[in-house]
């Protein structure tokens, strides 16, 4: 299907519609995770083995091969999903994909030694969401990571992306949705935990144009990889996140500093944002509602203190990213001294969440305090490691042991560190 421009909200129900009426219900589908932790595991072997394997058989018309990003269990990658059946294989070698094609995808049998393995029981799993790893967790974020290619806009479209912007821009004004994020009580998922709708409505009401959107993916702790993995898996939904923001606060240009390790996402989210741009998603009258706003991304210096809000504004400008006073409020005077909102990626992806289901349901996870859910990476001496979503208030021990399997080798839990480095508490 060729690029075509979107100029109005029925536009993307026609195009969504089309999209769906386009896939096959009982094509079989197998999603192969490419995030950097599978591909440091060489899935792009296995990709390449299963190209070549379906070929060979006059498979590929009936099998297709979906690449994805991050499952959230990296530790057994290569990873891929055998759909619609959710089948799920681990650590899958490209001398497996022989076994694969013929027993699973021709013959509908299991290949046993790609099952999940329980390291306690010892039992084995076939479908992805019986295992316990993901079926303890609320994976609103990263949960279409599995079913999406990051590269493919209509992919995003078909699972409904791109409609809370279409309902933000027909059905409410920009005080309406500041408030429903509000009454959300979204909080700022950059560590600060600062109310976003608090934030959005100083930067509205600030004096000085033009006024800035930005995302923060200059994610720097060691051993966290949450906004890397939303980039890399679901690029599209920072920028709905982002879009919404700015037709709320008043902003038309739009910002993505993406830390320089993280090639995968910056490439990912430039080809989203190239995408917005040809469908009319992005540019001048967006969806036939007048509002103009767009993105550009710059990629970061290297250094971990740009991950701070007025040094990243200060590296964007072209400076030494060095943090500024306190006293001085970005959302006030931020990038080039005017009116900036920044939110970092998890923040962003939330966006759309609320004005797609509504404050009230958004404001029923979590915690009095604390709204929504929380990607956290586990790492360390746990059985299973990797990216995990939970609701806000679930308790450690339920993250260490039910959904990351206890200490490994049966010892007693001793101490954990919740948080980033200790220079940066």
């Amino acid at each position: 299907m060729t690029p075509g421009l979107l100029r109005s909200t029925g536009d993307l129900e026609e195009l969504r519609h089309r999209l769906l009426a386009q896939r096959e219900a009982h094509r079989t589908v197998i999603s192969v995770c490419a995030s950097t932790g599978c591909q440091a595991s060489g899935c792009a072997r296995v990709i390449e083995a299963l190209r070549e394997t379906l070929r060979e058989e006059g498979l590929e018309e009936r099998v297709q091969i979906k690449t994805t990003g991050c499952f959230g269990s990296c530790q057994w990658g290569p990873l891929l999903t055998i759909h619609p059946d959710r089948i799920f294989y681990s650590k899958v070698q490209p001398g497996d994909v022989r076994r694969i094609v013929d027993r699973t995808i021709l013959g509908g049998e299991l290949v046993s030694n790609l099952l999940y393995r329980d390291p306690i029981t010892g039992e084995r799993t076939s479908r992805i969401d019986d295992i316990p790893f993901f079926k303890k967790q609320m994976r609103l974020l990263i949960g279409k990571n599995s079913q999406i290619d990051p590269t493919s806009i209509h992919d995003y479209i078909a699972l409904d992306g791109y409609r809370p912007l279409a309902k933000a821009l027909t059905k409410f004004s920009p005080e309406a949705i500041i408030d429903e994020v509000k009454r959300a009580g979204l909080r700022g998922r950059g560590g600060g935990g600062f109310p976003t709708g608090k934030k959005w409505t100083s930067c509205r009401r600030a004096a000085g144009e033009p006024k800035f959107v930005i995302c923060n993916a200059d994610e720097g702790d060691p051993g966290a990889f949450m906004d890397r993995s939303i980039l890399e898996g679901n690029p599209h939904s920072v920028l709905e996140g982002m879009i919404i923001g700015a037709f709320a606060i008043g902003s038309h240009d739009g910002f993505v500093y993406v830390r320089n390790e993280y090639p995968l996402a910056a490439r990912n989210i430039k080809m989203a944002i190239e995408s917005a741009r040809e469908y009319g998603l992005l540019g001048n009258d967006i969806l036939g509602s007048g509002f103009a706003f767009d993105v550009e991304v710059s990629r970061g210096g290297g250094a971990f203190v740009c991950g701070e809000s007025t040094a990243l504004m200060a590296s964007l400008e072209g400076k030494v990213g060095e943090p500024r006073a306190k006293y001085i409020h970005t959302v006030e005077a931020g990038l080039w001294d005017k009116p900036s909102t920044l939110n970092n990626v998890e923040t962003w992806a939330n966006v759309p969440l609320i004005l797609d289901r509504g404050a009230d349901w958004y404001a029923g996870i979590g915690t009095a305090g604390s709204k929504g859910t929380k990607v956290f990476a586990l790492t360390g001496k746990v059985n299973h490691t990797g990216l995990v979503e939970v609701p806000m208030g679930i308790t450690l021990r339920e993250i260490l042991y039910d959904i990351g399997g206890g200490v490994r080798g049966g010892k007693k839990f001793r101490r954990c560190k919740p948080a980033g480095p200790p220079e940066a508490r």
